[in-house]
């Protein structure tokens, strides 16, 4: 039987969020710096800032996108709940999520969807978000092996 390829997007998520914070640059993954240089591609094609990468942002995208994985669904969960434990600062926070296998997984496919979806459009290009953290990794999800999880989450 024929292994399909499979990609999904989540809806996104917004939170106002009290006090702006600093941005800071994190270390990253091939996979990371891929998706987030496909993401600044298309925000300053759109003629907007690039996004900077933000440690704490990071650290949430992680644990989520680990939890995903670990426990194999695909939603936002409290989201709320998750950016305050990881205290993340700032007016305003979104968050995209993806998943796929193959060509699916890849970073230009990621944006592409996102781009196609309303809601995620809305966070990839806001004026409002410049930073974000991406939280990707492969492993078995939901019955594919080699699967790519991504959260990316974004703040004012």
């Amino acid at each position: 039987m024929p292994r399909r390829v499979v990609q999904r997007v989540a809806g996104t998520c917004a939170l106002a969020l009290a006090l702006a914070g600093p941005a800071t640059a994190a270390r990253t993954s091939p996979a990371q710096v891929s998706l987030l240089n496909a993401m600044n591609r298309t925000r300053v094609a759109y003629h907007l800032p690039a996004l900077r990468v933000d440690t704490t942002l990071t650290r949430a995208a992680a644990a989520h996108t680990a939890d995903m994985l670990r426990r194999n669904y695909f939603a936002h969960g409290d989201f709320s709940l998750r950016m305050r434990r990881f205290h993340v600062a700032g007016r305003l926070a979104g968050e995209n999520l993806a998943w796929g296998v193959g060509a699916r997984a890849q970073a230009g496919t990621i944006v592409a969807e996102w781009l196609a979806s309303a809601e995620h459009r809305a966070n990839l290009l806001s004026p409002t978000f410049r930073r974000v953290g991406i939280g990707t990794r492969v492993g078995t999800f939901a019955g594919y092996a080699g699967a790519a999880v991504v959260t990316a989450d974004f703040a004012g």
